[in-house]
């Protein structure tokens, strides 16, 4: 039962987490708000700041002086519910995101000539659904609450005027809060299963910027799979079917989070304008499905609970974006950007907990550079979905139909001062 229960509502939950942020799947792209100003086009080769230790670890050799930059990106997504129908009743609010804050800060030393070490930390993953108690379909989806934060000592390489490179390892923690209804198959009572977790894990990010002319960069960064197991708890609570089985237990969740591939160009087409262009290939289809037995589950609820399959079958998924920054004066740097999005989810298994679709992003950004040490970088996002329709049918769970109309903006703001 332990076990059966924190693998289900935590894989799914982490999806859920995370599907409003801009980005696809669970991913946040919130690590670079000069990259935000352009939606984040030319990410691995604009190597403007200290957050290229991110975007492409191989840009630090492009920075000739020391440097730390820190930011805060905010998000606020809306959803309306239409056409809601179920074999339970219930509301369909739809305000599930709260606000969420996504802080990000990195640092830069040049070593010599050719070395420079960097230090960054950011959020690669994570955000909060939260849907009321009385949503019509809790019994798919409730609270989550799924944070990854990562630290990334890096280095790079200035092999000759034109290329570079970069590694650096990434040391991950993800920890989760979740807390999801339970249908009682005979009627009465809701059950609640509240689950905690958490795991260290390390994986790599590694890039390559390489200059084709003196205006021209082209780059590439890879970001590698991390690799979790996360130990916590699970509480089982409820009267009358649930009653045997309430308690804490220990659990633990096998998780892989995906590699992604960023190739970017960025164009100098004069002192004025600079141009940017990039896609992002992200390997989401290691989500196939969660599939769990039951281990310790006696009673009535065992015939029902004894195995759990959950299929996901997400497919691989590509985001394109291009942006352009007009350098108005000494002081002052305006940017945009466009962006598409393709969504991991299978339109046969979409759910509450993912209720996402293809997006497009419309991002504005400005940097202000009172003088040559400072620079202080806004941006503004805004992103729609296409409508994602939920269709699932469940013995256990019942059905629930809806079709969810998603919105986000985001705002974010950056200080890079170099020494």
């Amino acid at each position: 039962m332990k076990q059966a229960w924190f693998k289900t509502t935590l894989a799914l939950a982490i999806g859920a987490a995370s599907s409003y942020s801009l980005a696809s799947g669970f991913a946040l792209n919130e690590q670079s708000i000069s990259s935000m100003g352009t939606a984040y086009a030319g990410r691995s080769s604009s190597a403007d700041d200290a957050t290229t230790v991110f975007g492409n670890p191989a840009g630090m050799s492009h920075l000739k002086r020391e440097q730390v930059s820190g930011g805060l990106a905010l998000l606020n997504a809306k959803t309306d519910i239409d056409d809601a129908s179920g074999s339970s009743g219930g509301s369909n609010d739809g305000d599930m995101v709260p606000l969420v804050g996504v802080p990000m800060g990195y640092y830069v030393k040049p070593l010599d000539d050719q070395w420079t070490f960097g230090l960054g930390v950011y959020a690669p993953f994570g955000l909060v659904t939260d849907y009321e108690s009385s949503f019509q379909g809790r019994y798919y989806g409730d609270r989550s609450a799924v944070r990854v934060i990562t630290l990334q000592p890096t280095l790079s390489y200035q092999i000759n005027d034109r290329l570079s490179v970069g590694f650096g390892p990434t040391i991950n923690r993800i920890d989760g809060e979740l807390t999801s209804a339970v249908r009682n198959p005979f009627g009465g009572a809701d059950g609640e299963v509240k689950i905690t977790g958490d795991d260290v894990a390390v994986g790599f990010n590694a890039g390559v910027l390489y200059e084709m002319t003196a205006h021209t960069r082209l780059g590439l960064a890879y970001h590698s799979m991390v690799d979790y197991t996360l130990e916590g708890d699970t509480r089982i609570s409820g009267s009358g079917l649930f009653a045997s089985a309430a308690g804490k237990y220990d659990a633990s969740l096998d998780l892989k989070t995906p590699e992604s591939v960023d190739l970017s160009v960025t164009h100098e087409l004069n002192d004025s304008w600079t141009l940017y262009a990039g896609s992002t290939w992200t390997r989401w289809s290691r989500l196939e499905e969660i599939s769990v037995d039951s281990q310790g589950l006696i009673g009535p609820l065992a015939p029902v609970l004894g195995t759990i399959t959950e299929e996901q079958k997400w497919h691989d998924t590509w985001s394109y974006a291009v942006g352009a920054a007009y350098k108005l004066n000494q002081q002052w740097l305006l940017r945009a950007g466009l962006a598409y999005d393709q969504t991991p989810t299978n339109n046969q298994f979409r759910s509450p907990r993912i209720p996402t679709d293809d997006r497009k992003i419309l991002s504005l950004g400005a940097a202000w550079s009172p003088n040559a040490d400072i620079s202080v970088d806004l941006a503004y996002s805004y992103l729609k979905e296409d409508d994602a329709d939920i269709e699932l049918n469940s013995p256990l769970k019942g059905s629930y139909n809806a079709t969810y109309k998603n919105t986000a903006h985001g705002f974010g703001t950056q200080v890079t001062y170099r020494f």
